[in-house]
């Protein structure tokens, strides 16, 4: 049965979705079969893997308004073990769409009930707000990681997504935990990076992955080939620091 993971800061520019990218493709060379659910409008995940933004049919759009099984909107990546649900510019719409269901915070996680048999890990690409997909996305996940920039506004903003995390618990899914906060774009030069890394170990202890993301030139260029850190350049800082990720997360989870 998979883990579902989701990646998810109501701040932008923070690495979320190329947390959600790089770590996939890293599970995915460890061989753990892994499927990305790119569940943002921008669909940047989608890309980020080299697929296309394909019309709202082939996203994860019609999953949770019509209902279609997810199975017929798996994609292939350069990886054997890693598949995609991409998204699509229509998912702006979806949160609207979706008020009037009844089971408008249950829809993700009723769709992947059919396929979470199939992969070791399912990681869901959340959009920054915590709106109705974002909700969606918690309430499907087992754990949520929480990519946080080594700055300070991001981890001002840190509060109310644990706020979140916690009313989801109450009210939606109370097997919800926190998988980890993975402090990224570390740029060791800088004294803000260190400061933010000790305040976020002092009061989140464990709950810090040791893995740090440090800022690197190579991890930003890879979307731009539509490829994952590890099929770009996988000798950069960037690539050895989300495989040792992936070597954290499988180890937490046993």
């Amino acid at each position: 049965m998979a883990q579902v993971v989701c990646i998810a800061n109501q701040k932008g520019g923070v690495g979320k979705t190329t947390t959600a990218v790089n770590l996939s493709a890293s599970l995915a060379v460890a061989e753990k079969k892994t499927l990305l659910i790119d569940i943002d409008p921008q669909g940047n995940a989608t890309s980020g893997c080299g697929a296309q933004r394909e019309e709202a049919s082939q996203s994860i759009y019609p999953a949770l308004i019509d209902q279609v099984p997810l199975k017929d909107l798996l994609r292939d990546t350069e990886l054997n073990f890693l598949k995609i649900i991409p998204s699509n510019i229509d998912l702006i719409g979806a949160e609207v769409e979706l008020v009037p269901f009844p089971d408008r915070e249950l829809r993700l996680k009723n769709a992947l009930k059919e396929i979470k048999r199939e992969f070791d890990f399912l990681i869901i690409d959340c959009p920054p707000s915590l709106g109705l997909l974002t909700v969606n996305s918690l309430t499907a996940a087992d754990s949520v990681l929480i990519p946080l920039q080594c700055e300070y506004y991001p981890m001002e903003g840190l509060s109310q997504l644990l706020k979140t995390v916690g009313l989801i618990k109450i009210r939606l899914n109370p097997e919800l935990k926190i998988l980890g906060i993975l402090l990224t774009m570390f740029d060791k030069r800088n004294n803000i990076s260190h400061q933010v890394s000790e305040e976020v170990r002092k009061h989140f202890g464990s709950l810090v992955f040791n893995t740090v993301i440090p800022r690197n030139v190579r991890l930003s260029e890879s979307p731009s080939f539509g490829k994952p850190i590890i099929l770009y350049d996988a000798g950069s800082r960037g690539a050895e620091s989300y495989l040792d990720l992936a070597k954290e997360i499988l180890s937490r989870e046993g």
